[in-house]
């Protein structure tokens, strides 16, 4: 077996507040990460790791989530407003653009989970 499996538990700025319990605020999410790793077996449940993703990576799934849906958005919005949509029809159109990416991204999440590779190291 050469993967691990890895929890990653994201704290908001107030999980380390003592009076967290009575706000409400605090929040912690957790996710979990497959990394393919040769050295796999060397790993132990609960253990604590670092796990990394190349910069170039991270890069990447910003443009994928967030820079060209907003350009695919706006875009629409603006073309079809030159071309004499009403506001609510560019609007829509442009709500629809950007859920069909995104449908798009889910039906190539499988393609897209093997470009990103993670590396995880012993703390």
């Amino acid at each position: 077996m050469d993967r691990v499996t890895v929890e990653i538990i994201s704290s908001s700025a107030c999980a380390a507040c003592h009076a967290k319990t009575l706000c409400g605020l605090s929040e912690n999410v957790s996710r979990q990460v497959v990394v393919k790793t040769p050295a796999a077996a060397s790993f132990e449940a609960g253990e604590e790791v670092e796990v990394r993703l190349a910069a170039s990576m991270g890069h990447k799934a910003v443009w994928i989530s967030y820079i060209i849906p907003l350009l695919l958005v706006v875009a629409a919005v603006v073309g079809l407003s030159f071309a004499g949509a009403g506001e609510y029809a560019a609007g829509l159109a442009a709500l629809a653009i950007a859920g069909l990416w995104y449908f798009g991204v889910w039906l190539l999440r499988g393609r897209l989970n093997n470009t990103f590779e993670f590396t995880v190291n012993k703390l």
